[in-house]
């Protein structure tokens, strides 16, 4: 089998100074990834702002060294054929500045496949038939400084396929798009991977929906470890033996949500609090489960305003794996900068 993308036991440890007299501390961003990537994949990153994602794909497009282990990427060393790995792979990031504001959109992209070698008759070709798919021929002759911030990304997004790469990395692509531009940038990068058995993209994210719907495999990463590997549905399937509950309740403190984790058959539970009601998050062993959490809310003055049960997610796969949701492990500010 060919693979794309394969890292051995990657890391990278950052030295960070506090002040001329201080000792530099460690800072680990990525520890022991084994990850393969098979070539035609659409393969995901699934995890929260500063879980080591973007460390990663800066390492596997050359920009920045590990500390430990190796990668390679197209089948070449990333370090030590770093000038082999560049010509067969792209990357776009989500929210990055858009090339030049004074030239056009036509410009732009222009310029950058002039970077590439990209005969310029291939280029102008390509330019529009990639500004037709993502909704931008009308804007092919305008000035990007003009383009609004959805726009800009979608621009970004057409540069990356521009150069028809062997491996695409996009990092956090639909960031600050609305939900329309999210779903047309989703189909394209859908339909790109379908045209060609070669080509294999690599997308990071922290929106569960987009790994779901368009991953092949998934990795969910934390703290720079990878936590788990998969397909969507065998990820799903790990909580099938679970039972899931949704429930809406009056409001309520995350402590007495705790309290519920100490019953008898329950897994998990989280917590998110909303205007007049509180959403319960339940993973039960069991069904009969539910009727201890009751019972305590009953004790405690808690009313339930609807109760449902449920498939599992891949929210839940992060809870189960992690302890707590996504949400929450980027509202406790966690990052890169303090691990």
């Amino acid at each position: 089998m060919n693979f794309a993308i394969v890292t051995d036991n990657l890391g990278r440890v950052y030295k960070i100074r506090g002040g001329k007299k201080t000792e530099p501390r460690e800072l680990v961003a990525l520890q022991d990834v084994q990850l393969q990537v098979k070539q035609g994949e659409l393969f995901g990153l699934l995890g929260p702002n500063g879980a080591g994602k973007t460390t990663l794909i800066k390492i596997l497009t050359t920009l920045l060294a590990p500390t430990m282990g190796q990668a390679t990427v197209a089948g070449y060393d990333v370090v030590r054929q770093a000038e082999k790995v560049r010509p067969r792979i792209n990357m776009v990031s989500g929210g990055e500045s858009s090339g030049y504001g004074l030239l056009t959109v036509r410009e732009n992209l222009w310029m950058f496949a002039q970077f590439y070698g990209i005969p310029s008759a291939v280029a102008n070709w390509r330019i529009r038939e990639l500004l037709k798919i993502v909704g931008m021929s009308d804007r092919i002759n305008t000035k990007s400084s003009d383009l609004s911030t959805g726009l800009r990304q979608k621009m970004n997004i057409v540069r990356g396929f521009l150069t028809d790469p062997e491996v695409l990395f996009l990092d956090e692509p639909t960031l600050g798009l609305d939900v329309g531009a999210s779903r047309d940038v989703r189909l394209f990068i859908r339909e790109w991977v379908n045209q060609d058995p070669r080509r294999t993209l690599l997308l990071t994210t922290h929106y569960m929906v987009e790994a779901d719907e368009l991953c092949d495999r998934v990795a969910i990463i934390n703290q720079g470890r990878v936590l788990a590997c998969d397909t969507p549905e065998s990820l799903k399937n790990r909580l099938q033996k679970e039972v899931l509950f949704r429930m809406q309740v009056s409001p309520l403190d995350s402590t007495q949500a705790d309290t519920f984790e100490s019953l008898p058959g329950v897994r998990k539970v989280t917590h998110r609090a909303f205007d007049g009601y509180a959403v319960l998050e339940l993973i039960l062993e069991q069904d009969d489960a539910l009727g201890s959490v009751v019972n305590l809310m009953t004790t405690q003055n808690i009313h339930i305003l609807n109760l449902q049960k449920r498939e599992p997610t891949l929210e839940d796969v992060f809870v189960d794996l992690v302890g707590r949701s996504m949400e929450e492990v980027e509202k406790s500010g966690y990052s890169e900068g303090n691990q």
